[in-house]
């Protein structure tokens, strides 16, 4: 091997550990997960279009329920109860199963995950592109969400609790402070599609909103231009 050949294989093999080590440093997709630059990416499982609970059905048995039993849910349910509230409807993934003024989608959805089978705990956010969630905080912050909403019994109880917030001015910007009544609409819908969903998986929860804006914001690291607006806690009945 000559002094020259033996250099540039010295240099590749210096390339490709440079190589590898930036692929670790900007993460490697695994399957069922992948890596941003916020956090860590989990794909949830795809949601189910069809039931054995006729719309009528849910309709009818939609009630408000606020004690759980201490019993997991499973990540498929997670998956399904957020496809519900924001989930792609269309091939190209841009209608969602509420309706939206303008097609704008100011809503943002999180899930404080407490005991969820495969989902370590922690606040995630939605992700409708893709169904998928992404790590915001990790560990069990029940309590933290708990105390923003003034103590309320269903947030305590509840093995996951759903927190919707809005980023007003993705409406406002077009249809100016009538945007505002817009996006309470919207949160209405997207709401309703999760109690009606609930009642299908068997599930029960509440639309809480009582809560302290500023402390929940704290809890659930949001943005400074979102506003919280729901918290809908969800456990078996």
């Amino acid at each position: 091997m000559t002094y020259s050949f033996a250099v540039k294989v010295w240099l590749g093999g210096v390339i490709l550990a440079l190589l590898i080590c930036a692929g670790i440093a900007v993460g490697v997709a695994l399957p069922g997960r992948e890596t941003s630059s916020i956090g860590e990416t989990i794909i949830l499982p795809h949601p189910r279009y069809d039931s054995k609970t006729s719309i009528e059905k849910a309709l009818l048995e939609r009630r408000s329920v606020r004690e759980y039993k201490n019993d997991p849910l499973s990540l498929s349910e997670i998956s399904q109860l957020l496809w519900s509230a924001q989930g792609t409807t269309d091939r190209t993934k841009t209608l969602r199963t509420a309706p939206s003024a303008g097609a704008l989608y100011p809503l943002e959805i999180y899930i404080v995950a407490v005991n969820v089978k495969d989902l370590p705990p922690g606040i995630y956010r939605y992700k409708p592109q893709g169904h998928k969630l992404i790590t915001i905080m990790k560990g069990d912050k029940r309590a933290e969400v708990f105390n923003a909403a003034f103590h309320q019994s269903p947030v305590k109880e509840a093995p996951a609790i759903i927190v919707f917030s809005a980023v007003f001015k993705r409406t406002t910007a077009k249809y100016g402070e009538r945007g505002t009544r817009y996006v309470h609409m919207e949160a209405g819908h997207a709401a309703q599609n999760v109690y009606l969903q609930a009642v299908s998986l068997d599930l029960g929860t509440v639309v809480i909103g009582a809560f302290d804006d500023d402390e929940l914001k704290r809890a659930m690291n949001m943005p400074r231009e979102e506003e919280p607006l729901y918290i809908m806690p969800v456990g078996r009945k």
